[in-house]
């Protein structure tokens, strides 16, 4: 394929408020942190952010509100040569807000405030089919009826996407019974989605069957540092972890996505694009903050030893 993958994300938008701690808090308890981070974030900034560093040619759809964290998000995405022209900023509302506590493990616990995410909607669903893709990269921080709109439009245009189900919305059910090209989840949202418990590299890749044996041509469910598997048209493969010093795992699961969405979409064959992603996954845990740890390709070789795969052959 010729030059850069061209590739849409349609998602969040977030400001993060990062605190690090020594151990997460139970019900009802309070812990005291250490030091504070705000800065961009959004599974779907973040995704598009992961996609640009790794060369893809990146379009992103969202919103924001009309602020100071919307106006930094939009600052935050031309640094990165991302094209925010599908960004709304929305009149009257805030912009999406995340509050992240780390402990000392890497372990993380978010809460997200939706803000302006919540009004994506038909205009963007619309932006995101108005450009030449090679592939859609779609996750669920925004309406269920926004991602079903972008995936019926893919359907009729053959464009492939990529659906991260996460959160699990409760549309899930919906969403996938018209079929996805592309569903990638971890290990919870594959048991939100399957409705058992799903824990281990092992599990994971009997998860990814199923999935694939009903809505999905492909599956992927990760599984944390132990690896991710893969089954679907494709057929069944299960790469294991890379030993890295995770620090912070916020950010890993749209490393992931994102290096998965920008092999694929440069034809990488997909055992190789899997093996590529998880190894964006694991070097992303070893700095803390979500954007601020997104790697590129050298620092992936660095830290895991994989020559990231020539995307513009």
């Amino acid at each position: 394929m010729p030059g850069r993958p061209r590739l849409t994300v349609v998602g969040s938008l977030n400001m993060d408020i990062s605190v690090s701690v020594g151990r997460l808090p139970g019900p009802g308890e309070t812990v005291l942190g250490g030091e504070t981070v705000m800065a961009p974030g959004g599974k779907g900034a973040n995704q598009a952010v992961a996609a640009a560093r790794l060369g893809g040619a990146v379009r992103m759809a969202g919103c924001v509100g009309e602020d100071e964290f919307g106006d930094a998000i939009m600052t935050a995405l031309r640094a990165e040569d991302i094209d925010p022209g599908a960004v709304r900023a929305i009149p009257g509302w805030s912009t999406g807000l995340a509050l992240i506590t780390v402990d000392a493990t890497g372990e993380n616990m978010i809460t997200v405030a939706p803000g302006a995410n919540g009004r994506a909607g038909p205009r963007e669903a619309a932006a995101a089919l108005s450009a030449d893709n090679d592939l859609l990269v779609l996750s669920a921080e925004i309406p269920a009826e926004t991602l079903a709109a972008v995936l019926a439009g893919a359907r009729e245009q053959g464009t492939t996407c990529l659906l991260n189900l996460a959160p699990v919305p409760r549309e899930a059910a919906s969403l996938l019974s018209a079929g996805v090209d592309w569903l990638v989840v971890n290990e919870t949202e594959a048991g939100a989605i399957l409705g058992r418990t799903v824990a281990g590299l092992r599990e994971a890749a009997a998860a990814a069957a199923e999935l694939a044996a009903g809505a999905a041509r492909h599956a992927v469910v990760t599984a944390g540092p132990q690896g991710a598997a893969l089954a679907g048209l494709a057929g069944a493969e299960s790469v294991p972890g890379f030993r890295v010093h995770s620090v912070d795992s916020v950010g890993a699961g749209d490393a992931f996505v994102a290096a998965l969405g920008v092999t694929l979409a440069a034809g990488v064959a997909p055992g190789a694009a899997l093996r590529a992603a998880c190894a964006a996954g694991a070097t992303a845990t070893t700095r803390r903050g979500a954007q601020v740890a997104l790697p590129r390709a050298a620092e992936i070789r660095a830290v895991t030893g994989l020559a990231w795969p020539s995307i513009t052959d």
